[in-house]
């Protein structure tokens, strides 16, 4: 996908309102600032949701087209990416540097169950066997 700046924008400074604009964006592709405003669980005057719009594509979460004068916007990352940056700044900040510690603590805490065990272990051979620098004796 796109983007445009502040590539790595720490998204644990992202604000409740900014966070839910960007759930709502993710779940629809694509939206005007009306739609937005319009799937807000709060009533908000439009130049604020335009604000936040504006400034979510600041920090390099959205990005927007022209439409017969109507701002479109569209995410420039997909919510796993961002997702996973979130993730890093916890494995920074509590782990060490360590996902490994992150998952057991994840485990442990029963965060994940058994299904999302199994898929993100199909998810992680896949990916091994998928990897450029795989060795042929690792496959």
């Amino acid at each position: 996908m796109d983007r445009n700046t502040k590539a790595n924008h720490d998204p644990g400074e992202l604000g409740e309102l900014e966070r839910n604009v960007l759930l709502i964006i993710w779940r629809l592709g694509s939206v005007t600032a009306d739609q937005v405003r319009e799937e807000l669980d709060r009533p908000l005057k439009d130049s604020t949701v335009r604000t936040v719009l504006r400034r979510l594509e600041e920090k390099g979460y959205l990005v927007h087209s022209v439409d017969d004068r109507a701002f479109i916007y569209r995410p420039a990352e997909s919510r796993q990416r961002v997702a996973g940056r979130a993730a890093k700044r916890i494995v920074d900040w509590f782990c060490d540097g360590s996902v490994e510690a992150l998952l057991v603590g994840m485990v442990d805490s029963k965060v994940l169950d058994r299904a999302e065990l199994q898929r993100l272990a199909e998810h992680i051979a896949t990916a091994q066997k998928n990897a450029p620098n795989a060795k042929k004796e690792d496959q």
